[in-house]
């Protein structure tokens, strides 16, 4: 038996400005979270986004095609509600940071992360005054309380909107680091990319591509942009 699957009903898909942000409205009834909360955006902008993959549906609603909608949802119906957690669980990938665990071996991988990755926490360091250490193996080691101290702070600043963003930012790079650097657009966003795959592309250098790993890293790399173009629309733009 076929899995039953959602049907275009409207029409025509608009964007309404209203209090305290911005809704998207299927002919005219506001799209609700699916916790059936109100889907109220906090940009024109981010509502111009989820109503372009609205508008986009065919037949048959694809939700994997809507990221922005996800990305809302999510942050509406899980961000908004357990802020701290959320905040807490990826304040945590500081004090194990991608950026921070250094092979010892070969030669020329070891200076292939140096390179990328050395001058990412000299930034965490003259931005936010945050030393991260590097080390060797895979044995965790803890960082500097007062390091991972001002790391978290910047993630508290942050709304439920770009936390919900930020989230994925770091889940899918595996750095903190890397992340707030996304988000400061301290370097173009594939470029971030490509330095939290070091590890992957060196593999890769040595054995040759396994498709399936290929493939997998493409979905996860599409996420990624997805997520830095979710937590723009955020703003500064044209807000209430």
């Amino acid at each position: 038996m076929s899995e039953w699957k959602a049907k275009r009903f409207w029409k025509e898909v608009n964007v309404d400005a209203g209090e305290g942000g911005y809704s998207v409205l299927l002919d005219t009834r506001p799209v609700r979270t699916p916790a059936k909360a109100p889907l109220t955006l906090p940009t024109r902008a981010m509502a111009e986004a989820v109503a372009a993959e609205w508008e986009a549906q065919e037949a048959e609603i694809d939700p994997m095609s809507m990221p922005a909608t996800r990305a809302a949802n999510a942050a509406i119906d899980k961000v908004a509600i357990q802020f701290d957690e959320v905040a807490d669980m990826l304040s945590a990938y500081g004090d194990s940071d991608l950026l921070c665990y250094r092979a010892e071996a070969p030669d020329e991988l070891v200076a292939r992360q140096a390179s990328a990755w050395d001058p990412l926490l000299d930034w965490a360091q003259e931005t936010y005054g945050a030393r991260l250490e590097t080390r060797t193996g895979i044995m965790h080691a803890p960082q500097s309380p007062e390091a991972l101290a001002r790391l978290d702070a910047e993630l508290r600043k942050m709304s439920p909107f770009q936390l919900a963003a930020f989230h994925d930012l770091v889940a899918l790079s595996g750095s903190l680091v890397l992340a707030l650097a996304a988000t400061r657009d301290h370097l173009p966003i594939d470029e971030l990319w490509a330095r939290s795959r070091v590890d992957e592309l060196w593999q890769e250098e040595q054995w040759g591509r396994d498709e399936e790993a290929f493939e997998a890293a493409e979905v996860k790399r599409a996420a990624f942009l997805n997520a830095k173009q979710f937590y723009d629309l955020t703003g500064p733009g044209d807000t209430l």
